[in-house]
Order: C-alpha cells, then sequence, then structure tokens
C-alpha cells in the first residue's frame, strides 16, 4: 500500500481488520492512539493501532493512513449505513472551503469515489504544494487536521455540519492558543515556528480574533476539550518546561472547560514523554540550520522513494544503455554539462513513468536530482561502482 500512488485508499480499507475486531475500542481510545502516533501534535510517526507498517512510509503519507482511519473509526463507531467513502467525500463537498474545487468533477462523474476521496485528503493535508518549500521549512502537513474528524463527527451525528460550525470551532482553538502564546514570556525560535504552522494549518483567514471568555463556553464535545488542552501543552512545550504561569493557566483551562485534574496531568505527562521520546525527530525541537534541515530532510525522502520503487527504477535504468554509461562514468569522474544535461532529461523520462517518482516533477523538484543520483547505486549491482564498500554499522555511526 503506497499513499503516494493512485488506488490507496481502496486497498488500504481492503486491509482492515472487521468491525467486530476493532472494537470494543472508544472514541478516547481513538483520540490516544492519535496522540501516541504524533497526529495530534502534527508530526506522524507511526499509525494508529500498528494497522500499516511505517517503515516505508513518510511523514506525509503516515498523516494520510491515520486520517483516514480516524474517519474510518469515527463511522464505525455510529454504526453509519451509509458506504463510508461516500460519507467522507459528501461530508468534504459540504464545506465550501472543497465546493469549488471537487464538486464539479464530482457531478460530471469524472472521478471514482476513492480517486475523489484521495484528492480531498491530499489538499487537506498538504500546507504547500511545493516540495522545496516543505522540506526547506519543513511544514509539510497541516498540524489541525483533527478539527476535520471532529467534523465528521458532528456530520455523522447530525446528519450536517456547516460552515459557520467549522468557523466556530477554529475561532475557539485559534483563539485559546493565541492567549496562551501571549502567557510565554519570551518567544523563542521554536515558538516563531509554531504560529507559523498553526497559521497555515488554519482554513479560514482574516477574521476577528474573539474574546477568551465567549470562546471558551460553547466546547463541549469531550473529544475537542481534550484536543484543546493537548494544543496548549504543545504549545507551551516548545521550550521543554512549562513553568508556573503556563501550569496556571492550564489549571484555569481545565476548570473552564469542567475537565478533572487527572486528564491535565496526562496531557502534560503525554506531551512530555512524546517529545522526549522523538525530540530528534521532531522538526519543530531540532536546532540545525536551514539548509541543512533542507539536506535531511530531502534526503530522507529520496532514499525512501527509491527503495520503494527500486525494481521498476532499476529495470527502467537497463533499459536506458546511455544513462547507465554516463551514471556509471559519474562514480570515477566529473560529467560535463551536457552530460550532465541528458542525464536530468533521461532521468526526468523515467520519473514521468512511476507515479511515486513524479514528486521530481514539481517545482524546484530537479534540486533534489544529486540526492538521487547519490541514492541510485544502492539499487544496481555492485559491478557498477568498482569501488563501492558495504557499509558497516561502525561506518553508520562514523557518519553520525
Amino acid at each position: 500500500m503506497n499513499p503516494s500512488a493512485k488506488g490507496w485508499i481502496k486497498k488500504l480499507l481492503s486491509e482492515l481488520p472487521s468491525q467486530e475486531s476493532v472494537f470494543p475500542y472508544s472514541l478516547d481510545d481513538l483520540y490516544n492512539e492519535l496522540k501516541i502516533c504524533g497526529f495530534i501534535y502534527g508530526t506522524n510517526l507511526k499509525a494508529i493501532f500498528n494497522s500499516v507498517e511505517a517503515n516505508d512510509l513518510t511523514h506525509e503519507e503516515l498523516c494520510k493512513v491515520n486520517m483516514l482511519l480516524a474517519f474510518d473509526f469515527v463511522h464505525k463507531s455510529y454504526t453509519s449505513e451509509r458506504n463510508f467513502v461516500d460519507s467522507v467525500t459528501d461530508f468534504y463537498n459540504i464545506v465550501d472551503d472543497f465546493k469549488s474545487s471537487f464538486f464539479q468533477e464530482l457531478f460530471l462523474g469524472k472521478k471514482k469515489s476513492y480517486d475523489l476521496l484521495e484528492s480531498m485528503i491530499n489538499k487537506r493535508i498538504a500546507i504547500d504544494d511545493n516540495v522545496i518549500t516543505k522540506n526547506f521549512n519543513y511544514l509539510i502537513t497541516n498540524t489541525l487536521l483533527f478539527v476535520d474528524v471532529l467534523a465528521y463527527e458532528k456530520y455523522l451525528q447530525t446528519g450536517k455540519v456547516t460552515d459557520v460550525y467549522l468557523r466556530d470551532l477554529e475561532a475557539t482553538i485559534e483563539t485559546i492558543i493565541f492567549i496562551a502564546l501571549d502567557v510565554k514570556k519570551e518567544k523563542t525560535k521554536y515558538d516563531q515556528s509554531l504560529i507559523k504552522l498553526f497559521e497555515s494549518s488554519f482554513r479560514y483567514e482574516h477574521r476577528e480574533r474573539l474574546h477568551y471568555d465567549d470562546v471558551i463556553k460553547n466546547v463541549s464535545n469531550p473529544l475537542t476539550k481534550y484536543y484543546i488542552i493537548d494544543l496548549v501543552c504543545m504549545t507551551f512545550w516548545t521550550d521543554t518546561v512549562i513553568d508556573e504561569d503556563e501550569q496556571a493557566f492550564l489549571h484555569q483551562l481545565a476548570v473552564d472547560l469542567e475537565m478533572p485534574d487527572e486528564l491535565l496531568q496526562k496531557a502534560m505527562d503525554d506531551i512530555r514523554m512524546f517529545y522526549e521520546q522523538h525530540k530528534d525527530e521532531i522538526a519543530l525541537l531540532k536546532s540545525r540550520n536551514m539548509i541543512q534541515s533542507f539536506y535531511e530532510n530531502s534526503s530522507s525522502m529520496v532514499k525512501k522513494l527509491i527503495n520503494r520503487n527500486k525494481k521498476r527504477l532499476a529495470t527502467e535504468l537497463y533499459e536506458s544503455k546511455e544513462l547507465m554509461i554516463l551514471l556509471t562514468q559519474s562514480t570515477t569522474r566529473s560529467l560535463s554539462d551536457e552530460e550532465q544535461k541528458r542525464v536530468k532529461e533521461q532521468l526526468l523520462d523515467i520519473f514521468k513513468s512511476i507515479p511515486s517518482l513524479a514528486i521530481f516533477m514539481l517545482p524546484g523538484g530537479m534540486l533534489l536530482l544529486p540526492i538521487v543520483i547519490k541514492y541510485i547505486p544502492n539499487i544496481l549491482p555492485s559491478g557498477f561502482d568498482d569501488n563501492r564498500l558495504e557499509e558497516t554499522e561502525e561506518d553508520d555511526a562514523e557518519k553520525k
């Protein structure tokens, strides 16, 4: 199952366990799983309930998987008789944000429901379609996607979800988060990154900031309460400590939301544990410069894409004799400008034929070409590069 290729939703749904084996899990269990895997915090590190092998998936692909699984879980929780995929696509078509983009395609029958839902989820997941911008800033996924899950639950409960409901829900979250940020005595560079991430994740823009007392009284859904508390904990934890003023704000927020102290303590423990366990995997907490981050993030993505498509890529390379010769020669000498141009053109032709590698066709994608060439020898026989040595664990440790 490849979340970057067409047909992944149908494939994933066919592999899910039956409803009888999924439950007795509750919506609270679902929310806790979404926290453990990082979906709630905007950094997806695994799939909920370990339902999908995550070793070969990018953070963005895991985000797609977790979002779909969350929708499916909520759908099963309400034992809806409607087809799941049709239910979610209808839900999104009610939301104004998607009407102009997708309704015409749906009406004209140009896309099957699975394809349509894949397009919708792709649109919601990505903050920026430019691969270079995404890697350079590492703001890869929308960090407020659980808002959609809450809205979908509302849709299943009432049969409708209004634009006003979504605006009010986002306005409530925005108001509380930015009041929490005002509590912080000093804004670090991580706080500035977090602010940009939140601002990019909101569906609606240019609305007037509301008052705390006006929004807090409208929060009644238990999952919404958990979510707001966790987002505030995430806001406070960017400097790896929740100080006395921040704790006081959290305690007052819990009182206003009518949440017991043990749930607040759990939220603070959860964010501390998540960030401590995964501090090297969470871009927001990394103190590396942007160029280094760009290279590392891009390198990881390219390596996964090449490994996932190595059989087909190797076949295509074998059939391109000139490209093979040039790549072989590149291991012992520098290619001329004309030779580099031919390598680029022929690799682009190959990328066009492999859907998962089409990412390199996006604006700026060619900046990743040197990284691609770096990993290509790993999928070819050792004779391709007579000087290649098999790396040992000691070699890996030395690089780090």
